[in-house]
Formats: structure tokens, C-alpha cells, sequence
């Protein structure tokens, strides 16, 4: 099959094209077609070699982390879909690559793809859908009416999250440039702020939640913001030892994340503050839930740019460049 892969870790390098075997799948997965799959910074920073104390990938390492397709080939015991089945997924770690013509997948992580979607559509959703699924849903602890701040709202998971805060029925404030406010207001944000004017810190206070998704000198200005007792979760860092625990790390990585998070976790400690730390899962169980809020038009599709195959390296650095609003797709077929 054709693939963009690595071959070793290099900062801001381009992907290799080339052939390399298909993929073989096992009893509970399923080989998938692959007619299109997004691209997220994640994949930048895979490449980059920041997550290979965490993700230790072996080589060549085919990138990408959400993909539309169709199933070919079903394994033994796969008991919930079928070959010619239209699915959509974000492959759990170790399983990634869907920059590629083909892709093996557990069938725990898979959906049907919303009815309503194109493929290119679909597949701009699966990572920052359940980004922003278990943020909000599962980890934020979040009634009606409470107010949260979503950073970056013309983002991949920006634009999701709105979204899914507005039908959680949240209060909804984010940051973007005074040239997406009418576009977010379309989704559904309630306050919107100039970050290139305006210091959210001097105008937000007493918010419940805060999703962090910018550097260190945002997170730390965020605890500004929020009330005691409220909940700040970050998905761009710094993890908390709890990772460790959770992807079965060694000892001496559970010590480096104590380390290197220990300033934030001291300061909501002494604030009164919850911090956490968001590692998105994969979820097939959590798309579908995601799948019934798409076809019944609550949350709708956000994609800036729709790039061929043969652009893939073109895309990387198009989102690497911050311009992007919404998701940015690669269509392979």
C-alpha cells in the first residue's frame, strides 16, 4: 500500500512516500479502507519525537489519527460490523497510521460513520470529538448553566467543543481573532475575546471550567479565571503522574511527570483549583454517542481545507502554521 510513515524522529522533517506491506489484522480487528483522514498537531509532534518517552513507536512509523473508510476484511471474532460497512474511528496509540491506502483497527474503537457526513467530513472528527467528549462529559463534572472557558475556539477542538458545551447547556466562552467572531457565534459561543487585544485574564472571572489548550504562560494565567472549587483540564500539558498509571508506564516516567508537573499541581492545590490532565482515549462507544448528536444536526462538521493524497506534507505544515479554522482533511479516495 501507499503510506507517508518516518523512519526516525526529526524535528519539522517531511514524511516519507512509499509503499509498505498492508496490513494484517487480528481476530477483534477489521482492515479499513481508508478514503480520508485529518490531520492534528498531535501528528506534528509525534514526528517531532516529543511523545516517545510515552509512545514508544517502532519504525517506519506511518502518522495520522482519524480516518473514514470502509471495511474489507473483518477478523474472527469481531462480532458488530461487517465487510462494506462505512466506519469512522481515532485508532487507539500504537494502532495509528491513517495516512495510508489501508489501516487495521480494533473494533472497540470503531463507529458507523454518521449518515449525514461525507468521509471527508467524518473523518475531521474522531480525535477532537472525543477531545472534547471527555473533557466535558466524562472528566468535567459540569451542571447547567455552569460557565466555561474553551481557548482557541477556531480550532479543531475548539469549534467541537462549543459546540457540544451549548447543547450541554453551558455558558460558553472562548478566545479567537475579532475576523471568527461571527462564524463562532454561529456555534454557539456566548462571549468571545480578541486575544490579540484583549487579556481574557483581566475580563473572565468565577468560571467553573477552564479547557486548556495553549502553552504554559495560558495555563497559568487561566487559574486567574476560575473559582475555587472549579476545574481546569489541559490537553497540551504538562501530564500529571496519574499518566503514567493509566498507560502502564514504567516507574522512572512516572517520576519525571511528578517532576515536571509539579508547579502546576502545587498551585491548585494552594488555590483550590482541580487540574488535570487530558491523554484522549480511543472510543468506539463514545463516537456513537458523538454519531447521534451529528445526525440529529446538534454538532455539524467544521473543516477549513480539503488537501489530495499527494498533499499530505502540504497539510502537516498547514496546520503546523496556526491558520487553520476547523479541521484540516486529506482525501486518499
Amino acid at each position: 500500500m501507499k503510506a507517508y510513515y518516518i523512519k526516525q524522529y526529526k524535528k519539522g522533517g517531511d514524511l516519507q512516500f512509499g509503499d509498505l506491506p498492508n496490513p494484517t489484522i487480528k481476530d477483534h480487528q477489521v482492515l479499513v479502507e481508508i478514503h480520508a483522514a485529518s490531520v492534528n498537531l498531535l501528528d506534528s509532534k509525534i514526528r517531532d519525537g516529543e511523545f516517545k518517552i510515552l509512545l514508544p513507536y517502532k519504525m517506519p512509523l506511518v502518522l495520522g489519527h482519524d480516518v473514514a473508510g470502509i471495511i474489507r476484511e473483518v477478523g474472527s471474532k469481531v462480532k458488530n460490523f461487517k465487510v462494506g460497512d462505512e466506519i469512522y474511528s481515532r485508532p487507539s496509540d500504537y494502532n495509528i497510521g491513517t495516512f495510508a491506502e489501508f489501516i487495521a483497527i480494533n473494533e472497540e474503537d470503531i463507529a458507523l460513520k454518521p449518515n449525514n457526513l461525507t468521509m471527508e467530513e467524518a473523518a475531521s472528527i474522531p480525535l477532537v470529538g472525543l477531545t472534547a467528549w471527555q473533557a466535558l462529559v466524562e472528566k468535567a463534572d459540569l451542571k447547567k448553566a455552569d460557565k466555561v472557558f474553551i481557548q482557541a475556539g477556531s480550532g479543531g477542538v475548539g469549534t467541537f467543543a462549543i459546540q457540544l458545551a451549548k447543547h450541554l447547556g453551558l455558558k460558553v466562552t472562548t478566545t479567537a481573532s475579532e475576523k471568527s467572531f461571527d462564524f463562532l457565534k454561529t456555534l454557539g459561543t456566548d462571549v468571545l475575546i480578541d486575544y490579540k487585544t484583549q487579556n481574557f485574564e483581566d475580563i473572565l472571572t468565577d468560571y467553573d471550567f477552564v479547557l486548556n489548550s495553549q502553552d504554559a504562560k495560558t495555563l497559568y494565567k487561566s487559574f486567574d479565571v476560575v473559582k475555587k472549587g472549579g476545574k481546569i483540564i489541559s490537553i497540551s500539558g504538562p501530564p500529571t503522574p496519574l499518566l503514567a498509571d493509566e498507560l502502564h508506564l514504567p516507574w522512572y516516567i512516572k517520576i519525571i511527570l511528578k517532576f515536571l508537573s509539579s508547579k502546576v499541581r502545587n498551585k491548585a492545590k494552594k488555590e483550590g483549583i482541580n487540574y488535570d490532565f487530558l491523554f484522549m482515549k480511543a472510543s468506539g462507544n463514545q463516537l456513537k454517542e458523538i454519531t447521534k448528536l451529528i445526525e440529529t444536526g446538534i454538532i455539524r462538521p467544521v473543516i477549513d481545507k480539503v488537501f489530495e493524497f499527494s498533499q499530505t506534507n502540504e497539510a502537516m505544515k498547514y496546520v503546523e502554521s496556526g491558520r487553520a479554522k476547523g479541521k484540516v482533511v486529506i482525501k486518499i479516495r
